[in-house]
């Protein structure tokens, strides 16, 4: 692996250590989520806010 692919690599990999990078991907999807099934859409929101609240609930304080 080419240095720039590792150091493109170990970023990514340093972003998904990030408990904000997991909320955003969850309300990202949540979103996604509720253009797809308008029909389910108080579910997909109460399980995208939901995940994001657990993840505040267990993410290290600074």
């Amino acid at each position: 692996m080419r240095l720039r692919e590792m150091k493109a690599l170990l970023y990514i990999l340093d972003r998904l250590a990030e408990n904000s990078t997991w909320r955003g991907v969850i309300l990202i999807c949540t979103a996604v989520g509720l253009k797809l099934e308008p029909e389910h859409q108080e579910a997909i929101v109460a399980a995208g806010l939901s995940l994001v609240g657990v993840i505040n609930i267990f993410r290290k304080g600074k």
